[in-house]
């Protein structure tokens, strides 16, 4: 019994707020739907149009040779200057590497994909290594990577280039980490120099 007291006064006590709140409500009169005339009922006019859009593509590719896809695997793009591909890793005039194992490279990289083990430059191979620390074992992670170019801006001796080519499908998840040797033979850009 008091539980049906509680809810009524409740019930008018929201009611009585929420005409406070809103005042006087405004009854709007729904539009009534348009009725469709033959012509419209069929939609000839929005098929016209996009029968119009086909014929004008079909147009351009069959009569007017305008394509603007490419066979890829027998035609390939010029890729532009600002394009990044793999990395790769270029040697000085001497020919000795480039990379000082500095870890300038890996500290900046954001999705850390860059793994250095420095070491210290043997007498026998001193004529390969351009001053007394180098890069031991050098790795990036083609998975991690996300291609932003900032190993490259980040590298003080231009050791390490973007340059390299776009194609990177493989079908085993090995080879999507580079070594240092590898990055030494993918051709990109040139071995010894700088970027162009």
């Amino acid at each position: 019994m008091f539980s049906e007291g509680w809810q009524n006064w409740s019930k008018n006590l929201r009611l009585l707020l929420r005409r406070l709140a809103l005042g006087t409500v405004n009854v709007v009169r729904v539009a009534s739907l348009h009725k469709l005339s033959w012509y419209e009922k069929f939609y000839f006019y929005s098929i016209g149009k996009g029968l119009w859009i086909t014929l004008k593509h079909f147009i351009k590719a069959a009569i007017l040779r305008r394509t603007v896809t490419i066979e890829y695997p027998e035609k390939k793009r010029k890729y532009s200057t600002r394009f990044r591909g793999m990395h790769t890793m270029k040697r000085d005039e001497q020919g000795r590497e480039r990379c000082t194992s500095c870890f300038c490279c890996m500290w900046i990289c954001p999705a850390d994909a860059i793994y250095i083990e420095a070491g210290e430059v043997a007498p026998e191979i001193q004529h390969l290594h351009p001053e007394d620390k180098y890069a031991k074992k050098f790795e990036i992670d083609l998975l991690r990577c996300i291609f932003c170019g900032m190993c490259e801006e980040a590298c003080p001796k231009g050791a390490i280039y973007l340059d390299g080519p776009g194609e990177m499908a493989t079908d085993n998840r090995e080879d999507l980490i580079l070594t240092k040797e590898r990055m030494m033979q993918i051709v990109g850009g040139p071995i010894i120099g700088e970027r162009q």
